[in-house]
């Protein structure tokens, strides 16, 4: 009985030696074909990045503590933003008294009364307590000095439809919205007609301009020469009407800014004579006292 367990046994222990190289076998991985590691990608091509210039100076009159407008250059401002600019851009804060205003344009009473006469605003109720008329359009009247310049399109739906959908920016505070100010407007208006660096391609209803930031804007060159005939006769090249709009827009985004460089300027000389009293009152009464 003994012998036949010990035969039985070994037999056991011989099959399972036999079996591991099978298993071990079996388990290991198979290396992956060749065919099925994918090709190596070439290395894209870098994207050209586009430099934007930082904004040129335009040396204007209003600049500096004693800078003041130039009352010429904000009428033919006033003339471009009219006869150009007004087609596409609002300027939703300047009333057409403020035209008439002391430190602005300067226009008489009555330019400001033919001025706005000129243009159509919404009327209120009329006699029945009706805003539209049969066919369901509002009810207009000609506007008077008191009324604000109206925009060129009733919503912005209209303004991005006009515009291959982008929407055109108030004018009213451009130039303090604006990093660079005066001077980022006048490159931005100056700038067009350059060519692009290469491998840049400029998009669809884009325009080159290296002073705006990714050098792609969808505003068309704006100004051409001769895009307005000034009324005192200055020669309408595109850096004068340049120049002037800017003065003008300068001036809607800080109507009172000779005033409040009139009234600095009288608070340094009082804060002057001040310390000059206070400085002679110490050295009369207290200097040298303990």
């Amino acid at each position: 009985m003994i012998a036949a367990v010990k035969r039985l046994a070994c037999a056991l222990v011989i099959v399972a030696a036999a079996s591991v190289p099978a298993l071990t076998q079996e388990a290991a991985p198979e290396p992956p074909a060749a065919s099925a590691v994918p090709p190596a990608s070439p290395p894209s091509a870098p994207a050209v990045e586009i430099e934007t210039l930082p904004p040129r100076s335009g040396n204007f009159t209003f600049e500096g503590p004693f800078g003041t407008f130039d009352r010429a250059a904000l009428q033919r401002g006033f003339q471009v933003y009219k006869d150009v600019c007004a087609a596409c851009h609002s300027l939703q804060y300047i009333a057409f008294r403020h035209l008439a205003e002391e430190g602005g344009p300067s226009l008489s009473e009555d330019q400001v009364r033919a001025l706005a006469v000129a243009y159509r605003v919404p009327a209120g109720p009329n006699e029945q307590g009706q805003t539209i008329d049969a066919n369901g359009q509002p009810l207009m009247r000609p506007a008077t000095p008191a009324d604000h310049i109206p925009p060129p399109f009733p919503n912005e739906q209209a303004a991005r439809a006009s515009n291959n959908g982008a929407l055109p920016p108030d004018l009213s505070l451009i130039v303090k919205a604006r990093l660079g100010g005066a001077d980022y407007l006048y490159s931005i208006l100056t700038g067009y007609g350059q060519q692009p660096p290469a491998g840049v391609t400029v998009g669809s209803g884009r325009f080159y301009n290296p002073y705006f930031r990714g050098g792609q804007i969808a505003m068309p060159p704006p100004l051409n020469p001769d895009s307005v005939t000034y009324a005192d006769g200055t020669m309408a090249t595109v850096e004068q009407e340049a120049r002037d709009v800017v003065t003008f827009l300068s001036w809607a985004a800080d109507p009172k800014m000779e005033e409040r460089k009139r009234t600095g300027f009288s608070v340094m000389i009082f804060l002057l004579v001040l310390a000059s009293l206070l400085y002679f009152s110490y050295q009369r009464v207290w200097y040298g006292r303990h």
